[in-house]
């Protein structure tokens, strides 16, 4: 039988007063499941660096969760970056996702600051150099739309590896053998940090469909097919659930431990998943919630 796998949840930090319910009630309903680490995004263009500040300070002063804080290389100096990581420090933050970031709104590609980071390899290897963080680095299983080649994601992690990242989590995808796939090409790479898998839970095809495009994902055309004969059935939450708790016990299945999730601070979907693979909640943390 297949081991509980240990689970972490991806959070972003709310820009309403709605979002910021929708944020505290997605923690609370996530927290009683016992999360290895939970992480928190910057938006595009690093648009929400003080908010996300803000939100990985109450998450871990709250509810006691160990809190990832993403950090990337967009539109700041190292300096800057560098004192950004600094304040997560001295909020007692001890881990920090590392990241190149994506360009601003209405910028095509990726541009380095004139004195910032020019790629994520040089943030994790400032950030190996102070000693203050572990550090968890983005890969790719099916290939970034800015990368060189179909090995180039390989190549890419390993040297983000060799600059000091301890783990990786990877891009959601839908198809567990091009997981499987990557996984085999970064060990014969040398790769022997762990390489979470990134699920997302589909609470919306529609928008799961442009996330994918944005970032390289393939769409199997049989899933699409799928979600829109169940949108015709209303049928689209039982697929959902079916595809996503299919999908992780298949990576399981194939010796995953770890399984991180993009919750879009929707916890509905993600909750009934995590239950479907065993992960049993504290039900004394359950009662507070």
């Amino acid at each position: 039988m297949p081991k509980t796998p240990r689970i972490s949840f991806e959070f972003f930090p709310p820009q309403t007063l709605d979002a910021a319910f929708r944020l505290w009630e997605t923690v609370q309903a996530l927290a009683p499941l016992r999360p290895d680490f939970v992480s928190v995004t910057y938006g595009a263009g690093g648009t929400t660096r003080k908010l996300t500040h803000e939100a990985v300070s109450a998450i871990r002063r709250n509810y006691g969760l160990n809190v990832a804080a993403h950090l990337t290389c967009v539109d700041a100096t190292r300096t800057e970056t560098l004192e950004i990581a600094e304040s997560y420090a001295a909020a007692g933050v001890t881990e920090i996702v590392a990241l190149r970031g994506d360009a601003p709104q209405g910028v095509t590609r990726f541009q380095p600051h004139p004195d910032g980071f020019a790629s994520s390899v040089d943030l994790v290897a400032a950030l190996a150099k102070s000693g203050r963080f572990k550090i968890r680095v983005g890969a790719y299983p099916e290939q970034h739309p800015d990368a060189s080649g179909s090995t180039a994601d390989v190549t890419w992690l390993k040297a983000k590896i060799d600059a000091g990242a301890t783990s990786a989590i990877t891009q959601f995808f839908f198809d567990a053998d091009a997981y499987f796939r990557f996984r085999d090409a970064c060990a014969a790479a040398g790769i022997t940090a762990p390489i979470i898998p990134g699920i997302l839970p589909i609470t919306n095809w529609a928008g799961a469909k442009k996330f994918a495009a944005r970032c390289g994902t393939r769409v199997p055309p049989k899933l699409d097919e799928a979600f829109g004969t169940a949108a015709r059935d209303g049928r689209e939450d039982l697929l959902a659930l079916t595809q996503c708790t299919t999908l992780c016990d298949r990576l399981i299945r194939g010796g995953v431990e770890d399984l991180h999730f993009y919750t879009l601070n929707r916890p509905d979907l993600t909750r009934e998943v995590v239950r479907a693979l065993g992960v049993s909640p504290d039900v004394q943390l359950e009662k507070v919630a």
